[in-house]
This record gives structure tokens, C-alpha cells and sequence, in this order.
């Protein structure tokens, strides 16, 4: 005999199917949300800047070169910049300073008028710029061989030098690449930690050392570690390296797309990737990160937008995203800042070489 479904059986069974439709619905949203942080396009980050146009300016009618490294004076109010010397290069890469004597070491004041300049002819691509609790000033010059002058002594250096220009340190052979306890190869950046240890990213070029090297306050060589190569504790383009609060080195991996922690004496810790294709960090007191991508393009790192990535130091969480100007994504020649620093006050300072700027961004909410 035939025994009518129940009314309620049926509507038990639709609701059934529509709970499990709904599920597997916000199963799918909750797995794209948790892969939003893959890719800069999925889930934009907000905000919270206003980008403030033509703040610096140079004195005697110079013209604006090609913006490298940014540091903040130990006052919290002044800006230290590379600024590269030839404005009329016709391209990033080119050799800024190889034939100029223009000082390529800037000290801006909150108004972003030069106080304080030195440098000049002593380098031909200067890049990295850290500046010690002291005040003193930290220089690399990252020129690759081939764009070193027969019988030039500059490039593959470091130059420490005191808050007024009087050259106090000088590491690296001039003029000579190599991977000995003195020598270095393009060194892209140098920081200096809380001891007075030096660390250096060693270097900018692809195939060169890919190491850090660490030496102590004097210069006196300790150790070395890293090669080329995409595992961890391996490089692609050292083209960063910064110290957080916990005293921790990061390292930024360009050409592999990464971030690499490791503590002070060369130990692994962790490789970080959500920060995108990473040209400069910097450490707020604050315990927050700033990374500067200026090269995240359909070819570099695909899926990635340009721009300075905000977040968090401890735990590496992306809190904002200043996107960098639209550009042609087939481009990898960068655009926007390549480096990136932040005063006391909490404004944002980008070392933009390709549009040869010095960028200040201000918080305008919080």
C-alpha cells in the first residue's frame, strides 16, 4: 500500500538541501576569504593617507634625481634621502653620480627643505641609508662592476659617516667586488642594531654574494650567511634589510617575493610573503612594519599591486595598503616608492626613483 509523504517529511527535506546548499555556499566564500591575502587585488586594504605633492624641494635651483634610500634622524622630525645626482639619466639604473659632484646625501627638515648635504663624489650609485642612534649615517654604494669606471675606486662599499659628512668609517674594498671578510658586491643596504653590530644586505645584483654580512661596531668581520637561491636562508636580490623591536633581522628577498627572518646570528626563523615584492622596510615605534613594492607587476609577481603594504611587526597581519600610481602591469621597471620611512609623527616618506620623487604621505585617519 502506498503511504502519503508527509507535509512535514517534505518540508524537512527542502530545508535540509537548503542548509547544506548554504554551507557548502559559505564554505566556498570563507575558503576565497582565506585566500584573499594571496593576491593585493582580492581584499584591498584601506587607506588612511593623504598623499602630499612637491614637499621637498633642493636648493640653487636643483633639479630632483632619482630618489634611493630614506632614514629618519634620530630627532624623529628629519629625513635623510639618497638623493641620486644626474636628473637627466635616462633611467633608473643608470650611473646618477658616476661624473657629477653633487652632494647625494640629503637632510630635509619638516618642511622638506634641505638642512644638511654631503656626499658628493663619492659615490656612483649610492642606494641604502641607515641612520644609527648616534645620529651617524650609513651609506652603501650599490654600483655593479660594470658600471664602475676602469681605475674608479668607488662602488662595493659602505661609508659611515657623522651627522655633519666627516667620513668616519669606511668598509668593503673601493672599487672591487669580491666575497671576502672585506669585500662586498653592489651591497644594496646596511642597518645597524641596538649592540652597534653591523649588517649589511650583500648584495643588489641577482647573482652576486646573496648574503648578509655581519660585522662588529669597529668592522671587524663575524660571520656571513646565504647564498643564491630560492630555499630559506637563500637570495634573490638582497635589496632591504631592517631590524624590528625584538631585535629581529628582515630581510627582503626581492626576486624571490619575500621576507626573510632571521634572528642575529644568522638562524631561520620564518619567510613572509603577504607584503608583496618588497624593496624597503621600516620599523615604526609603534611596533608597526612598512614595506615599500615598487615592482609587483604582471611579469615580477603576478596578482600583486604595487604600493606600501602597512601591518603589523609581531605577527606580519596587513592592516593598509597605499596603492602606488597606475603603470603599464608589463613594466618591470618599477614605479613609486622603492623605499619607505616614517617620522615621529606618524607621516610617511617614499624613496620614488623611477619618478624621481621624494613622496610624503600623511595619516589623515585613524
Amino acid at each position: 500500500m502506498h503511504t502519503p509523504r508527509s507535509p512535514f517529511r517534505n518540508a524537512f527535506t527542502v530545508r535540509t538541501c537548503q542548509l547544506i546548499t548554504a554551507l557548502a555556499l559559505s564554505a566556498a566564500a570563507l575558503s576565497f576569504t582565506l585566500l584573499a591575502p594571496l593576491t593585493a587585488t582580492a581584499q584591498p586594504y584601506p587607506n588612511p593617507y593623504m598623499t602630499v605633492e612637491n614637499w621637498s624641494t633642493l636648493p640653487n635651483g636643483r633639479t630632483m634625481g632619482a630618489v634611493g634610500d630614506t632614514d629618519v634622524d634620530p630627532d624623529g622630525v628629519h629625513i635623510w634621502a639618497i638623493i641620486r645626482c644626474d636628473a637627466t639619466a635616462p633611467d633608473r639604473f643608470g650611473d646618477e653620480c658616476v661624473d657629477s659632484d653633487l652632494d647625494s646625501v640629503l637632510k630635509f627638515d619638516a618642511d622638506g627643505n634641505v638642512v644638511e648635504s654631503f656626499g658628493g663624489g663619492m659615490f656612483i650609485w649610492p642606494h641604502g641609508i641607515d641612520v644609527d642612534a648616534q645620529g651617524n649615517v650609513w651609506v652603501t654604494d650599490a654600483a655593479a662592476s660594470g658600471r664602475i669606471p676602469s681605475g674608479d675606486t668607488r662602488g662595493h662599499q659602505v661609508v659611515k659617516f657623522s651627522p655633519t659628512g666627516e667620513v668616519l668609517m669606511t668598509l668593503g674594498t673601493p672599487g672591487q667586488a669580491g666575497s671576502g671578510n672585506n669585500q662586498f658586491d653592489a651591497p644594496a643596504d646596511v642597518v645597524i642594531a641596538q649592540d652597534g653590530s653591523i649588517f649589511i644586505a650583500d648584495g643588489h645584483g641577482a647573482t652576486g654574494n646573496n648574503r648578509v654580512v655581519k660585522l662588529a661596531p669597529d668592522g671587524t668581520f663575524i660571520k656571513a650567511w646565504g647564498q643564491t637561491g630560492y630555499a630559506p636562508g637563500e637570495f634573490r636580490t638582497l635589496h632591504t634589510i631592517a631590524i624590528d623591536q625584538r631585535g629581529r633581522v628582515f630581510v627582503g628577498d626581492r626576486s624571490n617575493n619575500r621576507i626573510q627572518l632571521f634572528d642575529q646570528e644568522g638562524t631561520f626563523l620564518a619567510q613572509w610573503t603577504q607584503y608583496g615584492r618588497p624593496s624597503g622596510i621600516f620599523f615604526d615605534a609603534h611596533d608597526n612594519i612598512y614595506v615599500a613594492d615598487s615592482e609587483s607587476d604582471d611579469v615580477q609577481n603576478p596578482g600583486w599591486e604595487m604600493g606600501i603594504r602597512i601591518g603589523d611587526a609581531h605577527l606580519g597581519w596587513v592592516n593598509y595598503f597605499i596603492r602606488l600610481p597606475d603603470g603599464d602591469p608589463r613594466d618591470t621597471t618599477g614605479n613609486g616608492a622603492e623605499f619607505v620611512s616614517v617620522d615621529a609623527a606618524g607621516n610617511i616618506y617614499g624613496g620614488e626613483p623611477a619618478p624621481r620623487k621624494l613622496q610624503r604621505y600623511v595619516r589623515v585617519r585613524w
